[in-house]
Parts: C-alpha cells; structure tokens; sequence
C-alpha cells in the first residue's frame, strides 16, 4: 500500500491559497476514480483508490498546515503503509511556478508542513514533491497565503494534470525514475 499526502489548509477562506495546491493536485487525481473523501481514524481525510494494481489512499490532513505531521503520524498509525511508501505533495516558494522538484529526504526547507512531518515521524527520509508556486515576492507568508493570479490559475490548468500524471509514475516507476522524468519546468 502507498500513501499520497497532499498538503494545505482546511477550510474555504484558504481553498485557493497557493499553500493549498497539495489539496488542489490530489483532489483532481482522485475526481476520476468518483471516490469521495471520507474521514480517517486521526485528522485527516482519505480516499482510497487502486492504481496498476496498487492500493493507494490520498490523504488530506485537517491539522492545518503547520501541524500536517500528527495526520502523517496517525495515517501511518493506522493504515499497513511503510514510510518508504509515502509521497508527500505541498508548495514551494522557493521555486518558480511550474517546476517540479521529487526528492527523497532532505531539511525541511523552512516548509512548516515539512517540518512538522519531521518532527512527528522522527526522520527526514521520506518522498516528496514540491510543486513551485512562484518565487517572486515580498513577504513569505503573504505569498503563500494568497491566491493565484488570473493569469497563474490559467497555467495550473495545464500543470495540475502533469503534476497528477508525475504522481501517477511515482506510484508505478517509484521515485528514481520519476525524479528523472519529472524534475524540471513545465512552463517554457
């Protein structure tokens, strides 16, 4: 079993904030499938679909952002997934909208929503995916708590499905060949 977390907010006041665009990428991957979310046994919803024969639930915590990791913690509590097994998706400011970054492990790259991660399972080594939101800004948490302009919501309807299909090849090429395909901008 594999696990996809999709970082953000809950609540409407921040459903279009940039700092929820891990919520906006799973909840488009999982429209398709017709699986409604529904609540966990922890701060977090889920739903669980099966992809070229792997079993994979979508998670999204309801901690808000800052506390993400008690979610992580009580999904990996609950459910038979190794933390080999989980993919992480959340915003980056520190890159320009469009590119994709898949790594494995790392700091938390002053992401809260990482760090806390980090500090409730305990280690850093764990897959993610950032997905750049723009980096050129004032203020940290003005940018992230924003929403897209026009002009960027536009260009996510052309990048949110190349970031679904990303997360697809992670779940059956794994992440060594997904960081090789996927690692790059998407806007030229």
């Amino acid at each position: 079993m594999r696990a996809v977390f999709g970082l953000g907010n809950p609540g409407s006041r921040y459903s279009k904030n940039r700092h929820n665009i891990g919520f906006d990428i799973i909840d488009h991957f999982v429209n398709p499938y017709s699986v409604p979310f529904k609540a966990g046994k922890g701060d977090y919803y889920y739903a669980e679909v099966e992809i070229a024969r792997t079993r994979a639930i979508f998670v999204k915590p309801v901690t808000y952002m800052n506390r993400s990791g008690r979610a992580v913690q009580h999904v990996l509590g609950y459910f038979p997934v190794n933390l080999a097994d989980i993919l992480v998706v959340y915003d980056d400011f520190h890159l320009p909208l469009g590119t994709f970054r898949f790594r494995t492990g790392g700091s938390d790259g002053g992401h809260n929503g990482i760090r806390s991660i980090i500090e409730e399972i305990g280690q850093s080594f764990f897959c993610r995916f950032r997905f750049g939101i723009g980096n050129n800004f004032n203020d940290a948490v003005d940018h992230v708590l924003s929403n897209f302009s026009k002009t960027e919501q536009n260009l996510l309807l052309e990048l949110i499905p190349i970031a679904c299909e990303a997360i697809g090849y992670w779940l059956e090429n794994g992440m060594e060949e997904t960081m090789n395909r996927y690692n790059k901008s998407f806007l030229l």
